[in-house]
C-alpha cells in the first residue's frame, strides 16, 4: 500500500434532509432517528465510520435536527436514573452513542443539495481526504466496504465512489457510472457519471451508492458547480468532472460492492431491513423467526 497519500481521519454525513417520504413520522422527528430495531438509523452510520477508524465525525445538519446532537451527547439524569437502578445493560447502551467519536456540527442553512451539504464541510475537512457517508444506506458490519475503498483511495489517491449493480428499470432512483476495468476484480476506474439518468441514457447499471471517500479538490470544483437536477447541486457532477480532468485532484476509482446493504430512505425497504436485522440478532433472532414464519404461513394459507 503507498503511504504516499495522507491518512483518512474525518467522516462527513449530511443530516439535513426533511425526510418527507415518512411524514407525518418526521413531522418533528429526523428521519436519521427513526429507530432500525432499537437503535436510529444514524447510529449505525457513525459506528461504520469509527469501526473504519474515522474517529472525528462531521454531521451537516439543518433545522428541526437538534435531537441528532442530543443522541451524540450525554444524558446525565438518564444515565443516573438507570445506574441508581443498577441497570448496568442499558447505561452502558445510553453511554454507548456518546462515546462512539468526537462530533462536529455544521448547520447547512439553504437546502442546496447533496454537493452543497459536502462543501459545507470544507473549513473542517481542510486539505485531507474524508469519507462522506449517507445515513439512508446502511452497510452490513460483516462487509467492511468503507475500509476497502479507504485502501483503494490510498493505492491510487484521488476519490473512490462505492457501486453496485441494480436492475435496469431501478437505475433512474441513481447516480450512474461509465466504468473501465482495472487489475482487481472488485475495483473500476470512472471515466463518467450521471445523475439519476433514465434507462437510455445510462452509461451503466453500475449505481452509486451512499459512500464516497474523497480528495479535498472536491470542495473547488464544488464552488463552482452549478444546480444541476432537481435545481440542486450535486456532488456526482463534481465528481464528473474530476474523473473527466484526474489533473484536478485524482483519478475517481469505483469499488463494486457485493454485500448486505439495508436501504432505509424508502418505507418498503425501511421495514425489510428492520426484519432483516431482527432476524439476526443473538437477542432477537430465534423467537422473531419462529414468529415470522408462523405468521407469513398464516397469511399465504388465507389467501
Amino acid at each position: 500500500m503507498s503511504q504516499s497519500h495522507p491518512r483518512i481521519s474525518k467522516a462527513v454525513i449530511p443530516a439535513a434532509g426533511l425526510g418527507t417520504r415518512f411524514l407525518p413520522a418526521t413531522k418533528a422527528t429526523p428521519k436519521e432517528m427513526l429507530p432500525v430495531v432499537d437503535k436510529p438509523a444514524i447510529q449505525y452510520v457513525v459506528e461504520e465510520a469509527v469501526a473504519a477508524g474515522l474517529d472525528d465525525v462531521l454531521m451537516v445538519t439543518g433545522r428541526n435536527k437538534r435531537p441528532l446532537e442530543d443522541h451524540f451527547d450525554r444524558n446525565y439524569e438518564l444515565e443516573s436514573a438507570l445506574e441508581k437502578k443498577g441497570d448496568g445493560e442499558r447505561l452502558a447502551k445510553v453511554q454507548e452513542s456518546s462515546d462512539l467519536a468526537t462530533m462536529h456540527y455544521v448547520r447547512q442553512g439553504d437546502p442546496k443539495g447533496l454537493g452543497h451539504a459536502v462543501l459545507c464541510a470544507a473549513p473542517h475537512v481542510g486539505d485531507e481526504p474524508f469519507a462522506v457517508l449517507l445515513g439512508d444506506d446502511l452497510i452490513d458490519p460483516r462487509d467492511p466496504l468503507l475500509q476497502r475503498m479507504i485502501e483503494v483511495q490510498q493505492q491510487h489517491g484521488g476519490s473512490v465512489v462505492a457501486l453496485m449493480q441494480v436492475a435496469p428499470e431501478q437505475i433512474h432512483l441513481y447516480g450512474s457510472a461509465a466504468v473501465e476495468a482495472t487489475a482487481d476484480d472488485d475495483v473500476v476506474r470512472l471515466s463518467g457519471l450521471v445523475e439519476k439518468p433514465s434507462r437510455e441514457e445510462a452509461p451503466s447499471h453500475y449505481a452509486i451508492i451512499g459512500r464516497y471517500v474523497l480528495d479535498p479538490a472536491v470542495f473547488d470544483v464544488l464552488s463552482k458547480t452549478e444546480p444541476g437536477r432537481g435545481g440542486e447541486i450535486q456532488l456526482t457532477d463534481a465528481l464528473q468532472q474530476l474523473a473527466a480532468d484526474a489533473t484536478l485532484g485524482g483519478p475517481v476509482h469505483g469499488v463494486v460492492f457485493k454485500g448486505r446493504r439495508y436501504d432505509t430512505g424508502d418505507r418498503g425497504d425501511y421495514l425489510r431491513a428492520i426484519v432483516r436485522l431482527a432476524c439476526e440478532r443473538e437477542d432477537l433472532g430465534t423467537d422473531f423467526r419462529t414468529w415470522l414464519h408462523r405468521f407469513v404461513t398464516e397469511e399465504m394459507q388465507q389467501r
